[in-house]
């Protein structure tokens, strides 16, 4: 049967296919009853610089209320150059979005047409697959096997051929906690070269790496660098989370073209704030923040290994993603034990179903934010081991 243009839904096939987590919920009725956030990214650690937040109000002072050049504010972007460990030209490689979510969205769009591939790592951040399905692309996942969160060579490179585009990775991982290893960023980058891929990369935590290990940035990588992306943000490494400040690290050629999409989007992010950034982000003290991120670390890994979940070291970033198969014996699902684990304790986690593309491998696994201030971590340390 054909249906008329009267019976067309209202909606775009593409935001049709977005589904909620079921979590708003779940956020409102911890928010009621008191409960220890242990969900949500939004930093509670490192506190907002109150140099930053000085240099804001001045900002608005001082005039710096009407639109700057699309790019970005020059000196912010200048200091975004000087502190990538990539030689970078802030005239030409640096572009300043409305966070990061801008950012992969205009590099997706300037990357892909509808009906190209885009590989995806799972589990992996949700909103990396309802961006590559709003620009209309198709994705191809590769699993990362558990427990460390590691892929299989073998099927990462069955997953690329003559209609992929695009690779998208996030190191440290989202909800993982894994930082990718020379060898594999090595291995992504013979992939990208045979099949002429770009490899889009959310660096967000790039920060916050543990025990040694050194973050290695995909612009610094032969084979990669020239057809790298870098997705950036001060969202969590400033605790400017309300900011919305991120960048696009890119060569010429993708930037102009990535400045092209981002001033039809959004024009450009908050000028007062970028001035702000520009000003005073020196004077944030990021290795004494990573050093101070490393011990919330350790305490959230003896909170939930003591209450007997099983994980892998969290290697960077600022979340734990733990199998709690051994306190359900699989008799409950992850969203079930959240709720539970709600009512008995007040301690709020998030299910770790929605960072899967097949969400029942993900129905044992549970994700915990620990870029919190040391005193919350212990209050939810006594509820939960109370409960």
């Amino acid at each position: 049967m054909t249906h008329s243009p009267g019976h067309r839904s209202p909606v775009s096939a593409r935001a049709a296919q977005l589904s909620g987590t079921g979590l708003l919920e779940l956020f409102l009725l911890a928010r009621a009853r008191g409960a220890v956030d242990l969900a949500v990214g939004t930093p509670g650690y490192p506190e907002t610089s109150g140099d930053m937040i000085e240099e804001a109000v001045r900002a608005l002072r001082d005039g710096h209320n009407q639109y700057e050049h699309p790019a970005g504010h020059a000196p912010l972007r200048q200091r975004i150059a000087e502190s990538l460990g990539t030689p970078t030209d802030p005239d030409t490689e640096i572009t300043i979005t409305a966070g990061a979510t801008e950012a992969l969205y205009v590099a997706l769009m300037a990357t892909v047409d509808p009906g190209d591939e885009v590989v995806l790592l799972t589990p992996g951040f949700e909103q990396f697959t309802s961006a590559v399905g709003l620009v209309g692309a198709t994705a191809r996942f590769v699993p990362l096997h558990g427990p460390d969160w590691r892929y299989d060579p073998a099927e990462l490179a069955a997953a690329f051929g003559p209609r992929t585009r695009a690779i998208v990775l996030n190191t440290p991982g989202n909800p993982t906690g894994r930082v990718l290893t020379r060898q594999e960023l090595d291995e992504i980058a013979e992939l990208c070269e045979r099949w002429n891929v770009t490899a889009i990369c959310d660096e967000v935590y790039r920060e916050y790496v543990f025990d040694g290990r050194r973050h290695i940035s995909v612009a610094d990588v032969p084979g990669l660098a020239e057809r790298s992306v870098v997705v950036g943000s001060l969202s969590k490494s400033h605790a400017v989370s309300g900011w919305r400040l991120g960048f696009l690290r890119a060569d010429r050629t993708r930037t102009e073209a990535f400045r092209r999409v981002h001033e039809l989007t959004t024009l450009g992010a908050a000028v007062p704030l970028q001035v702000a950034a520009g000003r005073a982000a020196l004077s944030v003290d990021l290795g004494t923040a990573a050093a101070e991120m490393g011990k919330r670390r350790d305490l959230a890994q003896d909170i939930f290994s003591r209450m007997g979940m099983k994980f892998a070291p969290v290697e960077g970033g600022c979340f734990l993603f733990a199998d709690i198969s051994p306190l359900t014996g699989g008799r409950q699902d992850g969203m079930a034990f959240v709720r539970e684990l709600l009512d008995r304790s007040g301690v709020l986690l998030v299910p770790g179903a929605d960072f899967f593309s097949d969400p029942a491998r993900g129905e044992q696994f549970v994700r915990v934010a620990f870029n919190r201030q040391a005193e919350v971590l212990r209050e939810a340390e006594r509820r939960l081991l109370a409960a």
